[in-house]
């Protein structure tokens, strides 16, 4: 059993071969996919893929690459899709000082936009942090001594001063493919030794294809591969961390569950 807990399926490198992709994820025992948001104005084509596939979710939020395309947006407008038996987190969202799509005052503003509709719907938010780690701690840390949320950094691959704060305030560490390329020895330093029960896998697909497929569109099959590497790295059995991230995947998305689903409409 194994989670991809982030990818976007949504995007136009599937719209030709999205059945075959979906039957390759299964084949190799992905049966919980998280497809992230990255504009609302995607959101009923994501939704239209969970309706499709019943193991498939999704999050509404829009990326920081975005931010221009929404510069008004508020929580409301996150919550508004929030009711969705398939909408099971906020984002993505965060911040991105590497490319600068937008400019950083906006993405803060959006970020912290999310971060209200997190606190105010109890789903958990989704960050993108790319070379903005000093705001990104300070950000969080203030809007959580405001009111406690929950979240994962997704695709983490900053600080360890990141790693360490964020998992001081409960959020969780996703790893993606990243951690099989051969320059990624800080980051798999990282991975080897935070707690087990704070970890997701994911393939963020179609980017970030893991070996041995680096250099190719990334798929959610492919999540085999970061968490053999994972396995491999914290020295315990396949199964084991495909179990234990599965779980985590569960605990923190609690709505993606039998049990947290009965408490939503759709």
């Amino acid at each position: 059993m194994l989670v991809d807990s982030h990818c976007h399926l949504d995007f136009n490198d599937f719209e030709d071969d999205i059945a075959e992709i979906i039957e390759r994820a299964k084949e190799n025992g992905v049966n919980m996919i998280l497809n992230a948001g990255n504009n609302i104005d995607e959101l009923p084509n994501q939704l239209a893929l969970s309706e499709k596939y019943p193991f498939i979710y999704a999050a509404v939020g829009v990326h920081p690459h975005n931010a221009l395309e929404y510069p008004e947006l508020k929580a409301a407008d996150l919550l508004a899709h929030t009711s969705h038996s398939k909408v099971i987190g906020i984002g993505e969202t965060g911040l991105d000082y590497y490319y600068d799509y937008a400019p950083r005052d906006l993405q803060i503003k959006l970020f912290k936009e999310h971060i209200k509709a997190s606190q105010e719907s109890g789903l958990p938010i989704i960050i993108h942090n790319r070379e903005s780690d000093e705001d990104m701690i300070n950000i969080l840390d203030e809007a959580y001594k405001e009111r406690p949320f929950l979240g994962v950094i997704h695709c983490f691959s900053s600080s360890r001063k990141l790693a360490d704060f964020a998992l001081s305030i409960g959020f969780y560490l996703s790893a993606s493919g990243m951690i099989t390329f051969n320059k990624s020895t800080e980051l798999r330093d990282i991975f080897a030794d935070i707690p087990l029960d704070k970890i997701l896998v994911e393939t963020d697909s179609p980017f970030l294809a893991p070996v041995p497929h680096r250099g190719h569109r990334n798929e959610p099959a492919f999540v085999l591969y970061t968490a053999e590497k994972l396995a491999q790295l914290r020295e315990i059995p396949f199964e084991k961390i495909a179990q234990i991230t599965s779980d985590n995947f569960c605990n923190l998305f609690r709505k993606a569950s039998d049990k947290g689903r009965r408490h939503y409409k759709k």
